[in-house]
């Protein structure tokens, strides 16, 4: 089986094709010219890099081919940019035209991958039955997008799936994000700011997310959307505990230190009983485990710096 997968560098992505390669399967990966994250991709002969940015799929040729297609990238995903409205409306129509790069290189199932913030604010599991009610500018484009997409899909035969995903962490996560805010501040021995962190979270390892998405690709039923999480919630400040603890128990977690930002959910958890039921995907990880990963990586990597972004 041959997959393609855009947005191929990040925690998801570079998991996705280590797992693809791993089962045996051919990939191509779509990056961004002159991407600083190239280097996280694997080196293997079965896997074809093609450069391009988002706003460029409309000009790639037809010479590849696919059996599946995951379209991971997106432009603009955290901080103010994620209420612009002309660039999250650029991200829909980018959207598009990787299902129409699928359609072009063959391909017979397309995934494309959304968020929790298509939900907006929800004090219930989100799952098969669970409102969406986007707030965001980043949330309504992702429901915008996974609609839109479906509908392209099914005009043009391509089987659909749209994966959900809760809260994510990984080796490869980006500096901004909260994990790796934490990891960063405190390997350098400095005391974390955080808001009250009382949020119910349902932190899902990238190497979990990676094997639904390879699961939903094989096995998903047509037109179905997916959370993806571990199904398991818990409080946001036992996770960050967690991670201390496993650094340095001495060091104060300053709770309340900055107000929560616009927007934010105070429960997200997935209810994952679909995605199992139809693809058998069970979780592996658990966020000891998992989290331990991640600190190793980054301790081997040198990637000890701290960042001055707080959560």
């Amino acid at each position: 089986m041959r997959i393609a997968v855009t947005g191929p560098t990040g925690a998801i992505g570079s998991d996705l094709i280590r797992l693809a390669l791993s089962k045996g399967h051919d990939v191509v990966a779509i990056a961004r010219p002159n991407s600083k994250n190239i280097s996280n991709l694997p080196v293997s002969d079965n896997l074809k890099i093609v450069f391009s940015d988002v706003s460029e799929y409309s000009k790639i040729s037809a010479d590849c081919n696919c059996d599946i297609f995951f379209h991971l990238a997106w432009m603009e995903t955290f901080g103010g940019k994620r209420d612009d409205v002309d660039v999250q409306c650029d991200n829909i129509r980018y959207s598009l035209d990787a299902v129409k790069l699928a359609h072009s290189w063959g391909s017979k199932v397309f995934v494309g991958t959304g968020s929790q913030a298509e939900y907006g604010p929800c004090s219930m599991k989100l799952g098969k039955d669970t409102p969406t009610n986007p707030e965001s500018g980043y949330g309504i484009a992702k429901y915008a997008a996974g609609k839109l997409c479906k509908l392209l899909c099914s005009q043009l035969g391509i089987r659909f799936n749209w994966a959900r995903i809760i809260s994510v962490y990984g080796d490869h996560d980006a500096d901004h994000t909260l994990i790796m805010y934490l990891i960063k501040t405190m390997l350098s021995g400095n005391s974390p700011k955080l808001t009250s962190c009382d949020q119910i979270w349902d932190y899902t390892y990238s190497k979990d997310v990676a094997s639904a998405l390879l699961l939903i690709g094989e096995k998903g039923v047509d037109g179905k959307s997916y959370p993806i999480g571990t199904g398991k919630p818990r409080r946001l400040k036992d996770y960050i505990s967690v991670i201390r603890d496993l650094i340095d128990p001495s060091i104060e977690l300053e709770f309340g230190a900055i107000p929560y930002y616009p927007h934010q959910p105070m429960m997200l958890c997935g209810d994952i009983s679909e995605l199992t039921e139809d693809t058998g995907f069970v979780p592996e990880y658990e966020f000891e485990n998992g989290i331990a990963n991640v600190l190793n990586f980054v301790r081997n990597c040198g990637l000890e710096t701290n960042s001055d972004k707080h959560r």
